[in-house]
């Protein structure tokens, strides 16, 4: 399809009366170098909006006009170095500029052949609606390549590396054409293109592109561990081979992606077009489907969950991206972060996209302000309402808990590959009488039932949950009331997706009557076994314990859930040699089967921003026995100098998603005196 540009014509003032052979130098080297974009590429220019760059040719006077592209010169030595100036609020996107010769009468002497360049948002412009005063946050929120995104429970939070390769070749060109091919941009292109100085716009066009549930996007989702026909989202460790992909294959969606892969690519994007971005993970995260700001767990008599039509749930952890920019539509007090979540989950204004949502409306509980807040505000402090179903339909609620949605925000910190806590960023403490009045604020007023301690407590506690082998799980019911009382206690465990899909039973339900002397504790011990949950335990390495505990006499219920992340091997990678840019490089990587059954169609997959060029595979892993230690070996040619991550994912028939990797410091070869190869 057409790039969508823009053409600049700077025309000659009459005064000049004499045609002359013009070319323009387009000074790629030292623009794209002072516009912080020379990893992207030295040959083509890529500038930011709102700060000069400079060109050489031969050309007199402009005028300047602070509110439109202007330019102005500087002759030596016969050359003229023009320098323009971009408005800060100029359209991002690629612009054709070429240079018009007229004499004193207008008439066209000479015009140079056209020469494009891209146009960046510029958030170390204070005049841009993405500018962000901080040295420190821009290298990690628009330089960085390498992130962490975060997985596991909110209890015991597990990484994963990801590579946005922002920089990598081409990926500004697939940047662009993922913008192109939106529903806006194919209908009407002038009015899109007018539209493209707004980051509030430009972020949630990416944010409907990244998906592919309404257009020509780029990542299509699946949750059903049916990946025959793609690749396994677990599989992915980086944006770019999906970006080629897609780009390679003229807009089809590639198959497959879940939350973080989403976030993975729109952070990718949204970096390279200047957005200050980072990716977030909030566990316990609610999905409210019928939007009034609560979970619904139903049950009936007998305790045995009821599913009636489209189910609140409540997801393991999900992943979304923050981007800051200014909200200028919005009342004063909302600039700053804004939530935008790529994954397809409900419509927003008939589209699968969420955001920009600003983070402080959300902690404020005003959810009637753009885009997508009341959603978002689920997502973090949603309450969980436990409702009995009778026979006759009746429906009782039976209890409500306020501090189990929203748990432990983290993003990678700026400071190093650490986490850092935003839960605060997001609402007051849970339970206190602010997040309290914010609750009500923006939802219902709901009346507050077995909020606090009653006289029985559930707790659920597990030892090492290390993947293959056998485990124990632990329920202790502790009665701290002043008197003996008799309960019913159930106990289910399944193999979960992250986002709470049920892929199977790993044990067999304790159902039980209890009696419970006071200041007596009740302990039961749910033993899981390798040979039951690991037929059924989904990619994601997930097993989920609810237990639901009711005394004899009454109707409430108590519910307590842990979702227990199987511990998963790690892989080892070694690089003996020294790295240098173009020059062969070789890494071991070793694995050992942790599982009592072997591994079948073993596929080793590395990249790594500045490293490697392709996404390379290794297949011949045709099998692994239990215990069986193997190694591979990778050669790449490193491509850009500086700190590098070379991330490797390892899969098989029934062991998904084992992750590694490896720092890497490549060195310029004319520095080493080493001749490249």
């Amino acid at each position: 399809m057409p790039r969508l540009s823009q053409t600049l014509r700077f025309l000659q003032s009459p005064s000049f009366r004499q045609a002359q052979s013009v070319g323009i130098d387009l000074q790629c080297y030292e623009n794209n170098h002072s516009h912080r974009t020379e990893e992207m590429d030295m040959v083509r220019l890529l500038v930011r909006r709102g700060q000069p760059f400079s060109v050489v040719l031969k050309v007199s006077d402009s005028q300047q006009d602070h509110g439109k592209w202007w330019f102005s010169q500087c002759n030596a030595q016969g050359e003229v170095m023009l320098t323009l100036h971009s408005p800060a609020d100029a359209p991002v996107g690629l612009y054709s500029m070429t240079v018009v010769l007229l004499s004193a009468d207008g008439q066209i002497l000479e015009q140079t052949k056209s020469q494009t360049f891209y146009l960046l948002f510029n958030p170390w412009c204070k005049d841009d609606s993405v500018y962000l005063p901080s040295e420190e946050l821009l290298q990690e929120y628009i330089l960085n390549e390498n992130g962490i995104l975060y997985q596991g429970s909110w209890d015991d939070i597990t990484t994963v590396p990801w590579n946005f390769g922002q920089f990598e070749k081409d990926v500004v060109d697939i940047c662009f054409e993922v913008l192109d091919n939106s529903p806006a941009a194919l209908k009407n292109s002038e009015m899109d293109i007018a539209n493209r100085g707004s980051p509030v716009y430009v972020s949630r066009t990416i944010t409907a592109m990244v998906n592919a549930n309404d257009d020509r996007g780029v990542v299509s989702g699946r949750w059903d561990g049916e990946y025959s026909d793609g690749v396994a989202p677990t599989r992915w460790t980086g944006s770019v081979p999906i970006l080629r992909r897609w780009s390679e294959g003229g807009g089809q969606k590639v198959r497959y992606g879940q939350c973080w892969v989403f976030t993975g690519v729109a952070c990718t994007v949204l970096r390279c077009l200047g957005i200050p971005t980072r990716c977030i993970t909030n566990y316990s995260s609610a999905h409210d489907t019928d939007a009034n700001i609560s979970v619904d767990y139903y049950f009936n008599d007998q305790l045995e969950s009821v599913s009636e039509g489209r189910k609140d749930s409540i997801w393991n952890y999900h992943c979304w991206v923050e981007s800051w920019m200014k909200r200028d539509d919005l009342p004063e007090g909302y600039d700053g972060w804004q939530v935008l979540d790529p994954t397809p989950q409900e419509r927003s204004d008939g589209v699968f996209c969420c955001g920009p949502c600003p983070v402080n409306a959300v902690k404020e509980g005003e959810v009637g302000l753009k885009y997508d807040t009341p959603f978002v505000f689920s997502e973090v402090n949603a309450d969980l309402v436990v409702w009995i179903v009778h026979p006759d339909g009746e429906r009782i609620q039976v209890s409500q808990n306020s501090k189990v949605i929203g748990r432990n925000i983290s993003t990678k910190s700026v400071y190093g590959d650490f986490t850092e806590d935003i839960t605060a960023n997001y609402k007051y403490p849970e339970g206190s009488m602010k997040e309290r009045e914010v609750y009500k604020k923006a939802g219902r007023q709901v009346g507050q039932k077995n909020e606090g301690p009653g006289q029985l407590e559930l707790f659920i506690k597990h030892a090492p949950a290390i993947h293959g082998t056998d485990f124990d799980v632990i329920i202790e019911v502790y009665n701290a009331g002043r008197e003996d009382t008799d309960a019913q206690l159930i106990v289910t465990s399944n193999a979960i997706t992250y986002n709470s899909i049920h892929r199977g039973e790993c044990c067999f339900t304790i159902n039980s009557k209890i009696s419970l002397p006071q200041f007596i504790a009740h302990k039961e011990v749910l033993r899981l076994q390798y040979d039951h949950y690991g037929a059924c335990v989904s990619e994601h390495h997930m097993i989920r314990v609810t237990a639901l505990l009711q005394p004899t006499d009454q109707d409430n219920i108590i519910l307590q859930e842990i979702n227990i992340p199987l511990k998963m091997p790690a892989l080892h990678i070694k690089i003996i040699e020294k790295a240098i840019v173009s020059r062969k490089l070789t890494a071991h990587i070793s694995f050992t089967n942790p599982l009592p059954v072997s591994l079948q169609g073993g596929v080793f997959t590395v990249e790594g921003a500045g490293l490697t060029e392709l996404y390379i595979r290794n297949q011949s892993i045709i099998k692994i026995e239990p215990g069986q230690a193997v190694t591979v070996k990778f050669s790449f040619k490193p491509t850009r100098a500086g700190l590098r991550k070379l991330l490797v994912d390892f899969d098989s028939d029934i062991l998904r998603d084992v992750k590694g990797e490896a720092t890497v410091i490549t060195l310029e070869g004319k520095l080493t005196g080493i001749a490249k190869e």
